[in-house]
C-alpha cells in the first residue's frame, strides 16, 4: 500500500480532500488561480509547520531541494516565496479555519471515549487564551499597548483528547471575558475557566442554559453564606457552602444561589476558592476539575514549542490568521494519526519524527512505531533530512 510513497504523501491520506475542496469553493479560493491552488498553499504551510521552517526563504530553499518529490505529495510546479506570501496575503483565512473545524470534528469523534482522569458522562471543556507578542511597526492592526502589538488566541478545549473545539483570534486588547458572548453553550456540559472570566451577568447565562461553570473566586469577592456542608478535611477540602452574592448590582446580575468550595493544595501550600453553579457533583470532584484546566495551558505551550505561531511569514491579519489556523489543523492532524494508527508516542514525539522523515520512502506506521523518539542525548533534532539514507 505504501511501497514507494514518501511519508508526507502518506500523511495526506488522513486529510479529507473533498471537504477541503468544499471549503475552498465556499469562499471562491481558487477563483482565477491557474498554478498555485489553495491546496498547494496548505501543503507548503503544513510542510513549514511540521519541519519548523524559519522564514519564507527557508521554505522556498527546502522545497526546491526536494523538488523531484513534491509531485508525489500533490504540489505542482515550483514554489517561490513571493507566490506563497501573496497566497497568505489574499486567500481567505476562513478556508483554513473551516477545514480545521472539519478535522476537529473528526478528532472529537475518535477521542469521544477518552478518559482524561475523571469519569463523567458529560462533556468537559476548559476555556483560556494565550497572547502572542508582535512588533507594532509591522503589525499596526494588532495594537495592544502603547509600544506593543499582540494577538490573542481564545480557545475552548475538550478535555477528552485535548482537542480544541472553539477558537477565536483577536487583537491583544480584547478582554477574555468578552469571548463568553461568542460561546454556544451545551446544556449539561461543564466549562472550567480561570477568574479572568468572572462576569456574573454572563455567568448567569450558563445557569439559564443548564450548563455548569467552574471558576476561581476573586480576592474581593463579597457574599453571604446560606448553608454549609460537612467536608473531610483530610482530602484537602476546607468548606462547601451555598451562598448568595452581596451588592445591589451584582445580585441582579446573578440572582441565583452559588456554591463556594474551599480547597487546600498540600503540594503547593496554597488555598483555592472555587465557584460553581453545580450542586450535584462532589466537592472534591469540582476541585479536581479545576486542576485539569491546566491541560489547556499545556496545549498552548505545545503549539508554541512545536509549531510555528510565534514568528509569522506575513504581516497582514489574513496572513496571521491563515498561519495560526493551519498550525491548529496540523496539531489536530497529528492527534488523528496518533489515534487511528494506535501510536503510543506523544504528539510532540510524533511531530518531531515526522519532521525528520517527511520525505523518506518508508511506511509511516513503521517509522512511528519504532523507538525513534530519542537520540543519544535524549533529545530530538528538529530538522529536515533532505537526502535519502
Amino acid at each position: 500500500m505504501h511501497a514507494g510513497r514518501i511519508v508526507f504523501s502518506q500523511l495526506l491520506d488522513f486529510l479529507p480532500k473533498k471537504q477541503f475542496d468544499r471549503c475552498v469553493r465556499q469562499y471562491h479560493g481558487n477563483h482565477r488561480i491557474k498554478t498555485f491552488s489553495c491546496f498547494d498553499q496548505y501543503l507548503c504551510m503544513a510542510f513549514a509547520q511540521i519541519t519548523y521552517r524559519q522564514s519564507l526563504r527557508d521554505i522556498e530553499a527546502c522545497l526546491r531541494a526536494m523538488q523531484p518529490k513534491l509531485y508525489h505529495c500533490g504540489i505542482r510546479g515550483n514554489v517561490s516565496r513571493n507566490t506563497l506570501a501573496n497566497a497568505n496575503e489574499h486567500r481567505d483565512w476562513r478556508i483554513y479555519a473551516d477545514f480545521a473545524h472539519v478535522l476537529i470534528g473528526k478528532a472529537r469523534t475518535l477521542y469521544a471515549n477518552e478518559d482524561f482522569g475523571i469519569q463523567l458522562n458529560r462533556e468537559v471543556y476548559a476555556l483560556d487564551s494565550t497572547t502572542i507578542d508582535l512588533c507594532l511597526s509591522l503589525f499596526p492592526w494588532a495594537k495592544f499597548r502603547k509600544h506593543k502589538a499582540a494577538v490573542k488566541v481564545h480557545t475552548l478545549m475538550d478535555l477528552k483528547g485535548s482537542i480544541p473545539t472553539f477558537i477565536r483570534i483577536t487583537d491583544g486588547k480584547v478582554h477574555d471575558v468578552n469571548i463568553l458572548d461568542d460561546l454556544i453553550l451545551e446544556p449539561g456540559a461543564i466549562y472550567v475557566m480561570d477568574r479572568g472570566y468572572i462576569d456574573f451577568a454572563r455567568l448567569y447565562t450558563f445557569t439559564q442554559n443548564l450548563s455548569t461553570f467552574v471558576t476561581r473566586a476573586k480576592s474581593n469577592f463579597d457574599y453571604r453564606r446560606l448553608y454549609y456542608r460537612k467536608v473531610d478535611k483530610t482530602t484537602g477540602l476546607r468548606c462547601d457552602q451555598t451562598i448568595m452574592l452581596n451588592g445591589f448590582y451584582v445580585s441582579q446580575d446573578y440572582p441565583a444561589v452559588l456554591r463556594r468550595i474551599g480547597y487546600f493544595d498540600i503540594k503547593t501550600n496554597k488555598k483555592f476558592i472555587f465557584l460553581t453553579n453545580n450542586f450535584t457533583l462532589a466537592a472534591l470532584t469540582i476541585a479536581r476539575l479545576y486542576k485539569y484546566r491546566w491541560r489547556i495551558e499545556i496545549f498552548f505551550k505545545w503549539i508554541k514549542q512545536y509549531l510555528r505561531i510565534k514568528t509569522f511569514f506575513g504581516t497582514s491579519i489574513n496572513a496571521v490568521k491563515t498561519q495560526i489556523w493551519i498550525a491548529i489543523s496540523i496539531y489536530v492532524l497529528v492527534a488523528i494519526v496518533k489515534k487511528e494508527l494506535k501510536i503510543e508516542l506523544s504528539l510532540g514525539e510524533i511531530l518531531q519524527i515526522l519532521s525528520i522523515v517527511l520525505f523518506e520512502k518508508v511506511p509511516i506506521t513503521q517509522v512511528l512505531r519504532k523507538n525513534l523518539s530519542q537520540n543519544g542525548n535524549g533529545q530530538f533534532h528538529n530538522q529536515l533530512l533532505l537526502f535519502d539514507l
